[in-house]
């Protein structure tokens, strides 16, 4: 492993590759060069942040997830700010996401997903105990930990767009259809606490079932069949989750069953395990009003170098889960990533992507060695958005990372595998990776 030069840090923070993207912001894998801890890093831009007049929530956002310690929810560390840029420093989870492991084994037994349920639903009670709704979960919002303990994701923070209004209600349409409860839908206003009871409901049933409770490629039929609830449980969820997924999926919020009511539910109670934690830590909020200041004292200095981001020994270990240095793509499960490794230079690799992409429908976009494809077409969920990166391993190895960011997970398999086909001859292979394709 050579000793290779870090692209960009951010304070104390080397910044690495991109874990993740949303409407508002984007998420890297970072490390503390003081103490080398991995986190995650949410990046928003301050310009977007202002234009918005997001900036009084996010500091409100910001400063309850700093209170907030509890096993079920993702950590906020610290929050960093520059010229430019608002960095939000996070605890980095190394499970994956519940997502992944759905998609990967199918359903659920009732045991594990009621042990997952829980653990959701300690996490939900809380953070609503202190004013803080999610309005966006969904299973790829739901990660596991090193020893399978569920950690939600984006709590306070994936929302930022979203505003209260005088009558006290969200008035916003946000979060993935699927999951959206009825009267988000409606927009005639919401409580955001029983419309995050809906999402859990709808997650219950796909961790139970292997699929969606409401589901149509119709955007209206859609709308149609969640804002009447018009779902059926399949055979083999027993008497009592079908009952209380029933009284979750409830449209009419008011008559909604709560989370007291959850916490005595028969079914919910079974090796139930209320969560341990110490609160007593005290936070220190100073640092979520200097990021606002315009003053040079408070920012932090961002350094970069123009030449693909290095990876080092820390960062392989990583995410050594789904690296292989052999296979192109790894074709077990429905995964949203794949990687593979090149002994060519990175301006050829970059150039070799583009001219697989474009015949197949894509507009290429370009910066330094990262990509952004996006297919013309619109598919089932949109249009196929693939990110692409190349980072170097070694002086004369370069490894890619080809993501999707938006659209449906079936079409970029399909993708991606039109893409390998294109790109045979960039792909390093071992001489055991030969002998297996003989």
């Amino acid at each position: 492993m050579s000793q290779s030069k870090i692209k960009r840090r951010v304070g104390n923070y080397e910044v690495g590759r991109t874990i993740g993207e949303g409407t508002f912001a984007k998420v890297k894998f970072g490390r503390n060069s003081e103490t080398g801890d991995a986190v995650a890093l949410k990046i928003l831009d301050k310009d977007k942040v202002l234009k918005h007049k997001m900036a009084e929530q996010i500091k409100r956002e910001i400063a309850i997830m700093k209170l907030i310690r509890h096993p079920n929810v993702v950590r906020l560390y610290e929050v960093l700010g520059s010229k430019t840029k608002i960095y939000i420093v996070l605890e980095f989870v190394t499970g994956g996401e519940l997502f992944d492991k759905i998609v990967n084994h199918g359903r659920m037994k009732e045991d594990e997903a009621r042990k997952y349920f829980q653990q959701l639903i300690n996490a939900v009670d809380y953070c609503h105990s202190r004013g803080v709704y999610h309005r966006d979960l969904k299973p790829e919002n739901l990660l596991l930990d090193a020893s399978g303990n569920l950690k939600v994701s984006d709590f306070g923070l994936s929302a930022l767009s979203q505003q209260v209004r005088d009558d006290g209600l969200l008035h916003t349409t946000c979060g993935t259809p699927n999951y959206v409860a009825p009267e988000v839908l409606n927009d005639q206003g919401y409580d955001g606490s029983t419309a995050d009871l809906w999402s859990c409901g709808v997650i219950l049933f796909v961790l139970l079932a292997g699929y969606l409770p409401f589901d149509d490629s119709n955007l209206v039929n859609l709308y149609k069949k969640i804002s009447s609830a018009e779902f059926t449980c399949p055979p083999w969820f027993s008497f009592g989750a079908m009952k209380l997924i029933t009284k979750i999926l409830d449209p009419n919020p008011v008559t909604r069953i709560t989370v007291p009511e959850i916490l005595e539910d028969e079914w919910f109670k079974k090796d139930y395990k209320p969560p341990v934690f110490d609160e007593k830590e005290d936070a220190n909020l100073d640092d979520v009003e200097a990021v606002f200041q315009d003053s040079e004292e408070h920012h932090v200095t961002e350094k970069k170098e123009e030449q693909p981001t290095s990876m080092n020994a820390f960062e392989l270990i990583s995410m050594s889960k789904g690296l292989n240095l052999g296979n192109l793509f790894d074709e077990q499960g429905f995964k949203r990533e794949t990687r593979f490794t090149s002994k060519r230079p990175a301006n050829e690799i970059i150039s070799k992507i583009e001219e697989a992409a474009k015949p197949l429908g894509f507009d290429v976009q370009k910066k330094n060695y990262k990509m952004r494809l996006e297919n013309i077409k619109a598919g089932r969920k949109g249009n196929l958005n693939v990110a692409t990166e190349v980072f170097q391993v070694a002086p004369s190895l370069h490894m890619v990372e080809v993501r999707k960011a938006k659209g449906d997970t079936l079409e970029f398999h399909k993708f991606y595998k039109n893409l390998s086909t294109c790109l045979d001859d960039v792909v390093w292979r071992t001489e055991e990776d030969m002998q297996e394709t003989k």
